[in-house]
């Protein structure tokens, strides 16, 4: 509880006029500004970039069936050469990967809008609209920092001059999960992704983003709730095990929250607590084998393994890592395991149950019925960290009554939607599409 109200402040911060700019909890808006009603139709394309492959894909959306369908897709290669030069170049390199699919599909012809998912961070001015702040997860490329990422795209495809498309709607990853669900489930309101990293997205009431003109209807704000605690208010349930995790990463004194749920870190934390337990002489002995000892070798695939299928898992775990165990030991690994996987959906949850409440708060509802559109390994492999995460939100948030919905493809699919309903929004608008 004390955790949720800590994020219900930086979330009100977050978005305040004069506040978010040293908010830990950025909640950027994202200018979608509805969710799907069931009337969206037709063809679409979408690009998804967030490492060293992107997708390129077609999406149907059939009104009277209420499906979304995958009709193609390709994976295209980044080279490390384009990853590392001019900005120029790979935007080139992405209108080529796009003109081959277009050709190979026959889609040539045709102007279709697109939904692009570019999993960086941006500071997002409108839907078509969005500025790189900076490169990660070993991009670098000159040039494209401070840009608008969609008049780049567009910029390449029409040096190409061999064919054009249509709208353009920037998606982040989180508001694609949202969306994906969204068809299938019109009460769909927030997404939640807990894999490699963890974040949310929600529907905010306009007359609260303060930062964007108007009052009226609700956007989707997309939290980045992996910053929470990056102001030292976490620092009271940060262990010893969290801190060393955190002095060792790529990003020390950043994403304080997510490096105590996500799947990036979960294995390093129960690798650390391990380690400490030998040491203290309360495993295998006093006798740290030099596998353990090796920051990163103890993988977060290992505490789903180990809580799946009782002892076998472990036993052959702690073999190939060099460890003589005995059966004491291998119930107390499990407990590890058990406990830091336990902490991390309590933590997700705590998060969680802060938006559902707030959504509540914002329409003066007594009871909120909504659905959750989930991404992510540690939320879809993992044996029990669904039901933990179900349980403590019914605990934190009682007078909400919450529906769980894995995403299917939310960069690829969920892109293709929000295109389609900006363009629905649009036409509702009478504005240009």
């Amino acid at each position: 509880q004390s955790v949720s109200t800590r994020l219900k402040k930086d979330m009100i911060r977050g978005l305040g006029k004069h506040t978010h700019h040293r908010a830990p909890v950025k909640m950027l808006p994202t200018f979608v500004r509805a969710t799907p009603d069931g009337t969206e139709k037709g063809d679409f394309l979408a690009l998804d970039l967030g490492g060293t492959n992107f997708r390129v894909l077609h999406v149907r959306i059939l009104e009277d069936e209420q499906r979304v369908v995958k009709m193609d897709s390709q994976i295209c290669a980044i080279p490390q050469e384009i990853m590392l030069g001019h900005g120029e170049k790979l935007f080139d390199h992405i209108a080529a990967c796009l003109a081959e699919f277009l050709d190979s599909h026959e889609l040539k012809g045709q102007t279709l809008p697109l939904g692009f998912t570019f999993s960086f961070p941006c500071e997002q001015l409108d839907i078509d609209k969005s500025v790189l702040i900076r490169w990660t997860k070993g991009f670098n490329c000159s040039g494209v920092e401070g840009e608008d990422v969609v008049r780049l795209l567009r910029e390449a495809i029409h040096r190409r001059g061999d064919y054009d498309i249509g709208s353009v709607a920037m998606v982040n990853d989180t508001v694609g999960t949202m969306m994906s669900c969204g068809y299938r489930d019109q009460s769909c309101e927030i997404g939640m992704i807990i894999g490699t990293g963890t974040n949310a997205c929600y529907m905010e009431e306009m007359r609260n983003v303060k930062r964007v003109e108007g009052e009226d209807g609700r956007m989707c704000i997309n939290t980045e709730w992996g910053g929470f605690g990056d102001d030292g208010s976490l620092r009271d349930i940060q262990t010893d095990f969290d801190l060393v995790v955190d002095k060792t990463s790529l990003n020390p004194g950043i994403h304080t929250y997510e490096k105590m749920i996500s799947g990036m870190y979960l294995g390093e934390i129960a690798r650390l607590v391990l380690v400490k337990l030998t040491e203290d002489k309360l495993l295998f002995d006093g006798q740290v084998s030099d596998a353990l000892q090796t920051p990163g070798r103890f993988e977060t695939r290992f505490i789903s393994e180990i809580e799946d299928t009782g002892l076998e898992n472990t036993q052959r775990i702690l073999t190939e890592l060099d460890l003589n165990w005995s059966l004491g030991d291998v119930r107390l690994v499990w407990l590890v395991c058990d406990t830091i996987s336990t902490r991390s959906a309590q933590l997700c949850a705590a998060a969680l149950a802060t938006i559902a409440n707030r959504i509540r708060n914002n329409r003066g509802l007594d009871h909120l019925k909504t659905t959750v559109g989930v991404d992510g390994t540690v939320f879809k492999k993992h044996p029990n960290f669904s039901q933990q995460l179900q349980a403590t939100v019914r605990l934190l948030a009682p007078r909400c009554d919450i529906t769980f919905l894995v995403s299917e493809d939310g960069s690829g699919k969920g892109a293709a939607m929000v295109t389609a309903v900006a363009q629905r929004l649009a036409m509702q608008m009478g504005g240009d599409v």
